[in-house]
């Protein structure tokens, strides 16, 4: 079911700066920007590699307001790790068989992700304490 690690999401107190960090450091570059108003953040996805099953990324995450999940996760915890990511062929199947082992869904539905994806998100409770997001990519140009 799960074709790859599609990314990391990384929240921060300052996309700007982190991405600077980034790609000074890791020698990674920036391929998409993004508001997403619906999750609350500013996001950048910076190319990590290319493999058999699509492309691995490091999503950066600024909370718009305070009061966003991203935003109460840095009030929390600080910066670092907010989610991993896994990429799978069919979001909506992927769903359903996981929903049927038990594990909650926090997305009963796919939703609109980076990039054109469709992800949906898994109860961190009931994946070891890691917030869980599965991610679909757009089908590739002929």
């Amino acid at each position: 079911m799960l074709l790859r690690i599609d990314h990391v999401g990384i929240a921060c107190e300052n996309l700007e700066e982190k991405i600077a960090f980034y790609e000074s450091t890791f020698g990674v570059t920036v391929v998409s920007r993004e508001v997403n108003e619906e999750q609350g953040v500013k996001e950048a996805m910076l190319h990590v590699a290319d493999g058999e099953g699509g492309g691995s990324y490091i999503q950066l995450l600024e909370p718009v307001h305070a009061d966003t999940p991203v935003g109460k996760f840095l009030a929390k915890r600080g910066e670092g790790v907010h989610h991993v990511a896994y990429g799978v062929s069919d979001v909506t199947s992927a769903l359903e068989a996981i929903g049927g082992t038990g594990v909650r869904l926090i997305d009963l539905h796919p939703r609109h992700g980076a990039m054109g994806t469709s992800i949906a998100f898994l109860h961190p409770k009931d994946v070891g304490g890691v917030l869980t997001e599965l991610v679909e990519s757009p089908p590739r140009p002929s």
